[in-house]
């Protein structure tokens, strides 16, 4: 089995400005590009694990969200890095596509997608890691035996708040991952 890298995608790989989805608004978070070259190279499996909540507010489209799937693996692979695979969830009980708005078990919290980048890419969740900026980025990894690192703003690193406390914390994706490989 492999060793993986669960990395949540908005606020953790990219800047988060709110639903992106267009190539064009694609700008990595400083680190994040030597990160995932460090975890390709120390032979870590990744699979991006996102809950597109846009999908369902009706704000882009499955096809938007895949375009900047693509954007984002074709800029990585200009620089030699890359991501095995990308796995999003759709849904929101607040959404306005009647499709997409239902309750599921992959959109986290929920453990679905990391169940399923388990099997598809054959990981062994208790060798593997995972990165997010938010708790329930970390919680479905951290329970089938991950290890994580929450992505903080610098001042919560030392001094977090108490949803942070739990976690340890980097304030950025680079950072995290030299924590977790030491």
């Amino acid at each position: 089995m492999n060793r993986g890298a669960f990395l949540d995608r908005d606020g953790t790989i990219n800047v988060d400005s709110g639903y992106v989805a267009a190539p064009d608004q694609l700008e990595f978070t400083p680190g994040a590009v030597d990160a995932i070259r460090t975890l390709n190279r120390r032979g870590y499996r990744i699979a991006v694990i996102t809950n597109q909540a846009g999908i369902a507010r009706g704000y882009h489209t499955e096809s938007d969200v895949e375009a900047f799937h693509a954007e984002l693996s074709r800029q990585l692979a200009l620089t030699g890095a890359h991501i095995d695979r990308f796995y999003y969830c759709p849904h929101h009980t607040e959404g306005t596509e009647d499709i997409y708005a239902i309750r599921c078990d992959c959109r986290k919290p929920g453990d679905a997608l990391y169940r399923l980048a388990i099997s598809e890419l054959d990981l062994d969740p208790t060798r593997s890691i995972a990165v997010g900026d938010k708790p329930a980025d970390l919680i479905p990894a951290l329970d089938l035996g991950a290890k994580g690192v929450l992505i903080v703003p610098q001042s919560h690193v030392d001094h977090p708040s108490a949803e942070e406390r739990p976690f340890q914390r980097a304030e950025n994706l680079y950072l995290a991952v030299e924590r977790l490989l030491e």
